[in-house]
C-alpha cells in the first residue's frame, strides 16, 4: 500500500506544477508583468472572469433575475422517461462542483491571500454564474439522444459551433479524460485516507498504510466506483440524488452548530473579509492584488464556471427548454461558492489560528490548518463528533468526483469513438 501512495504522490508532483504552470501563465514571461493591471493576472484568470462579465451584461445580470425561477424548476416533480429530471442533473453537477477542493482549496486561498480571499471568491463566483447559464444552455441545445439518456457538453456543441468539425469534439474530449485521468488519483488518495480517518476516530485503533484495512477499503472503493460508472448516466443520477444533498446538508449543519457555539467571532468574520479584501494583514502580503488573485483563482477551481467540465450533467436533463438547465446550472455556481465555500470560510476566519497560534499554523499544511481551526472551534465534548462529520463529509465530496470524472470520460469516450465524430 506504501509504494501505492507513493505512486499517487508521483503522479501529484507532477500534475501540480503542470495545473500551476497553466492557471498562472503567461505572468512568468517579463512582457506580460509590463502591461498595466492586466499583467497581473493570468490569461485563465482574465478569459474566465471576463467572460462572466460580458455574459452578465449582455444576459442584462440574468443570474439575478432568473434565480427565483431557477429555484422554483428545482422544486417541479417531473416523470421523465428520457434522459435526467433538471434536479438531478443539477445534483450531479454539484456531486462534481462540490469536492475536497471547498475545504482544501478555500483553506488554501485564505492562507495564501487572508479571510479577504472569500470575498474575491463571491464576486468572481456572481460572475461565473453568468458563465455557467450559457455554457449549460448551450449543452442542452446541442444535445444528443443516445437510446433513453441525453449525452451532450463541450465536446459536442464546440464541434457543432465550429462547423461540425469531428477533429474539434475528439480533441475537446481527449483533453477531459486526459484531465480527469489526471485528477483521479488525488481523488482516490482522498477518499481512502478519510475512510482511514474516520475508522481511526471511531474504533480508537490505528492503521498503518501495509494494514489489511487500507487494502480492503481500496477494493471498496474501486467496486462502488465500478457499480456506479457500469449503471449509466441514469444509475448515477438516482445515488446523487440521495448522496449530495445528505453530504452537503451534514457539512452545513456541522458549520451552522459552530458558527452558533461562536457567535462572538461572526462580527470579526465580516470584519475580518471585506477589509482583507482590500487591504490584507502584512502576514498575507499586505497588498489586495494576493487577495484577489488566490481568491478569484480558488473560486474558479471550485466552482468550474466556464471550464465546459459540468456541461455533460448539464446536457443529461430533459429540460422544458435549454434556458431553464442554465439557470439551474447557475444555481450550482451559487451553492458551491456562496454557500458550501463560505461555512468553510467561516471556519478559518473565525477561528484565526494565524495569529492565535501561529507557530502551528505555519508548520501545518492546508488540510491539516482546516482541522486546526476546526478544533478551535468545536466545544471540546463535541470536538471527536465534529471530526467525523468533516470526514465523512471529505471522504463523500471526494466519492462523488471520482464517480463524476469517470461517468464524463466515459461521455467523453463515447465522443470520440461514435460513428458520428
Amino acid at each position: 500500500m506504501e509504494n501505492l501512495f507513493a505512486a499517487l504522490n508521483a503522479v501529484l508532483s507532477f500534475v501540480t506544477p503542470v495545473s500551476d504552470f497553466f492557471w498562472d501563465f503567461p505572468k512568468m514571461f517579463d512582457f506580460w508583468k509590463a502591461i498595466p493591471i492586466l499583467g497581473s493576472f493570468s490569461l485563465a484568470i482574465i478569459v474566465l472572469v471576463g467572460s462572466g462579465i460580458y455574459f452578465t451584461f449582455r444576459l442584462s445580470f440574468i443570474q439575478v433575475r432568473k434565480f427565483k425561477a431557477g429555484l422554483q424548476t428545482l422544486m417541479e416533480h417531473r416523470q421523465i422517461s428520457t434522459g435526467v429530471s433538471p434536479l438531478t442533473a443539477f445534483l450531479l453537477s454539484t456531486a462534481m462542483r462540490v469536492g475536497p477542493g471547498n475545504i482544501i482549496g478555500v483553506t488554501g486561498a485564505i492562507a495564501a491571500g487572508g479571510p479577504g480571499a472569500l470575498f474575491w471568491m463571491w464576486i468572481s463566483a456572481f460572475f461565473g454564474m453568468a458563465t455557467a447559464y450559457t455554457e449549460a444552455t448551450l449543452a442542452q441545445i446541442f444535445k444528443e439522444k443516445r437510446g433513453d439518456t441525453f449525452v451532450g457538453g463541450l465536446p459536442f456543441y464546440a464541434r457543432r459551433l465550429c462547423g461540425n468539425k469531428a477533429w474539434v469534439g475528439v480533441l475537446l474530449s481527449g483533453m477531459y479524460i486526459f484531465y480527469a485521468l489526471m485528477c483521479l488519483p488525488a481523488q482516490g488518495l482522498n477518499v481512502i485516507t478519510s475512510a482511514g480517518a474516520i475508522a481511526e476516530m471511531v474504533t480508537g485503533l490505528h492503521f498503518e498504510l501495509q494494514s489489511t484495512f487500507y487494502y480492503v477499503g481500496s477494493v471498496v472503493v474501486l467496486v462502488l466506483v465500478a457499480f456506479m460508472a457500469f449503471g449509466g448516466i441514469k444509475r448515477i443520477g438516482k445515488w446523487a440524488d440521495r448522496l449530495v444533498p445528505v453530504m452537503a446538508v451534514i457539512y452545513i449543519l456541522t458549520v451552522l452548530l459552530l458558527i452558533v457555539t461562536n457567535l462572538n467571532s461572526v462580527p470579526y468574520f465580516f470584519g475580518a473579509v471585506f477589509e482583507g479584501a482590500f487591504t490584507p494583514e502584512a502576514i498575507f502580503g499586505g497588498f489586495f492584488g494576493t487577495a484577489l488573485l488566490q481568491g478569484v483563482k480558488r473560486g474558479l477551481m471550485s466552482n468550474e464556471a466556464g471550464q465546459g467540465t459540468i456541461t455533460m450533467a448539464a446536457a443529461a436533463a430533459d429540460a422544458k427548454h435549454p434556458c431553464e438547465q442554465g439557470i439551474i446550472s447557475a444555481l450550482g455556481v451559487f451553492l458551491d461558492t456562496h454557500v458550501i465555500c463560505t461555512m468553510t470560510g467561516f471556519i478559518i476566519v473565525m477561528a484565526h489560528q494565524w495569529g492565535v497560534n501561529p507557530e502551528a499554523w505555519k508548520a501545518a499544511k492546508t488540510y491539516p490548518k482546516f482541522l486546526l481551526s476546526m478544533n478551535a472551534m468545536a466545544p471540546e465534548m463535541l470536538q471527536t463528533l465534529v471530526l467525523i462529520l468533516v470526514s465523512i463529509c471529505f471522504c463523500l465530496f471526494a466519492y462523488t468526483c471520482v464517480i463524476g470524472f469517470v461517468s464524463f470520460s466515459e461521455i467523453s469516450a463515447n465522443r470520440i469513438s461514435s460513428n458520428q465524430a
